[in-house]
This record gives C-alpha cells, sequence and structure tokens, in this order.
C-alpha cells in the first residue's frame, strides 16, 4: 500500500464513516436524553492514569478487537465478557475495547459488557470526533476514551479533550511521530500513546517508541502501542521510560487470550 495515495484514504474513510454515525445516532437518541444517561453513570476519574502508574508489574492494557483492517478477522468466536475476564485474572492493568464497527467489527455493546464483566479500567479504543461520542462513553462504563492526534484538528482535540476531562474520563491522545507531540501536550494531553503503526500506511515501526520517549515529560503518561510481541519488547521500552503497554493483535490471534497476557507477564517477571 503506498503511503501516498490510498493509505491516506483508510483514515479519511474511518473518520468520515465515524462522522456519519454520529448524525445517525444523534438523530435516534437526542444530546439532551444522552447526556442524562451518561450523568447516570458514577465516573472513576483517574483511575485508567493510576493504572498505568504501578512501578511493581509490567502495565499491559490488554485489546479486545475482533478485526483489523490490516488482518482481517482475528478472532471469529469474539467474546468480550469473557475475554475482558481472561484479562483481569491474567494481571491486565487496563482493557482496551474497539468499539468501531465498519472496520474492526465494534460496538459500544461490546465496552458495555466487558464493563460489566470486570472491575478493571476500560478504554473506549474509536475514532472520537465529536462530543456525542465522549458521552456514549461515559454513558456506556468507559473509564478512558482515545483520542487520535491525526484524525483531529489541533483545536478540536483540545476541545474534546477537555469535554472528556469534565465528564470524568480519562484520555490517551495517540501520536504516531514525533511532530505529533507538541500537538498533543498543547491539547493538555496527561497519558500520551505512541503507536508504533501508521494509520496512513498501516506499517509498523517500533523506532517510533524508542524516538520519542525521551521527548514526553516525565510529568506524562507514556504508553507504546503497537508492534510490542515478547517480553523483552515490553522491558526494553520500560527501562527506556516507557509507563504502559498497549497489545491487541497478539492476544487476539492467540487461542486463549487471556493465557497468552498470562505468558507474556510471567515471562516478564
Amino acid at each position: 500500500m503506498s503511503s501516498t495515495a490510498a493509505a491516506p484514504d483508510l483514515l479519511a474513510a474511518i473518520v468520515g464513516a465515524t462522522r456519519r454515525r454520529v448524525d445517525v445516532r444523534a438523530s435516534q437518541m437526542p444530546l439532551d436524553e444522552l447526556e442524562r444517561r451518561a450523568a447516570g453513570v458514577e465516573p472513576r476519574p483517574g483511575s485508567f492514569r493510576e493504572a498505568l502508574l504501578r512501578t511493581d508489574r509490567l502495565n499491559v492494557i490488554a485489546e479486545c478487537k475482533r478485526r483489523s483492517p490490516s488482518r482481517g478477522v482475528l478472532k471469529a468466536d469474539y467474546d468480550p465478557p469473557a475475554i475482558a475476564r481472561a484479562y483481569e485474572r491474567a494481571g491486565a492493568a487496563a482493557i482496551s475495547v474497539l468499539t468501531e464497527p465498519t472496520f474492526f467489527d465494534g460496538h459500544l455493546d461490546h465496552l458495555a459488557a466487558a464493563r460489566r464483566a470486570t472491575g478493571v479500567p476500560i478504554l473506549r479504543k474509536d475514532f472520537i470526533v465529536d462530543r456525542y461520542q465522549i458521552l456514549e462513553s461515559r454513558a456506556a462504563g468507559a473509564d478512558a476514551i482515545l483520542l487520535i492526534v491525526a484524525a483531529l484538528t489541533p483545536p478540536g482535540l483540545a476541545q474534546l479533550h477537555e469535554a472528556a476531562t469534565e465528564a470524568g474520563l480519562d484520555v490517551l491522545v495517540e501520536i504516531h511521530d514525533l511532530f505529533e507531540l507538541p500537538v498533543a501536550l498543547d491539547a493538555g494531553a496527561s497519558i500520551v500513546g505512541v503507536n508504533n503503526r501508521n494509520l496512513r500506511t498501516l506499517a509498523v515501526d517500533t523506532d517510533v517508541s524508542r524516538a520519542a520517549v525521551d521527548l514526553i515529560p516525565d510529568e506524562v503518561v507514556a504508553v507504546a502501542e503497537s508492534g510490542l510481541k515478547t517480553s523483552r519488547d515490553l522491558q526494553d521500552l520500560k527501562s527506556a521510560g516507557y509507563d504502559a503497554f498497549l497489545i491487541g493483535e497478539r492476544f487476539m490471534t492467540s487461542s486463549d487470550p487471556g493465557e497468552a497476557l498470562a505468558a507474556l507477564l510471567g515471562s516478564g517477571q
């Protein structure tokens, strides 16, 4: 896939489809009704961030994801609550749930089901482009949301970050290169995820994480994402300064995702 041709269209397609879905959902449930539902869910502000700051373990955000655009279906027998319980037993610091339907076969109900199944902090991983989605996340029981720098304008990123914080949610702000880091920090990010997978090319390069970590301020939680496969990968990046690691496909392609996480953490102790 060329980084100058088809690849940029993938991100644009996902964001465009997301905006259309938000418009449809907003017509079905007005904003004021969603605000009432969100207000009825007690937030747990800071729980996600605090879970990533533990120093007595490898802090893994284990992901529930049925499908990916790059690899297709990862797990045909996809059962988010069962996977979430297995991750919790295995020692996950937090759980990420993909809720984007068109490209990842996700659904907000998957997050709500995982929330009911576990007490571990839950991250909604999606292409958040509107405050409506933030309120949806709160109503579904999320503790944190993902905001992607590449999918938003700098003012839009800052506005959504503020709205999420006001809603009692932690925010993982994702960057893909060093140029996006100042944008994330200017928006107020206190948790920065460095995604080794470029959303425009889908190529994975773990050198991105290694180059970015020295530029992330000490007070900001640093999360390495994508392309992490072994305990050595995690230990090396922890030594470099990362606080946590988001891992999905490595677990989801296993017959037992919880066992795969336990094995990774066990070999790292």
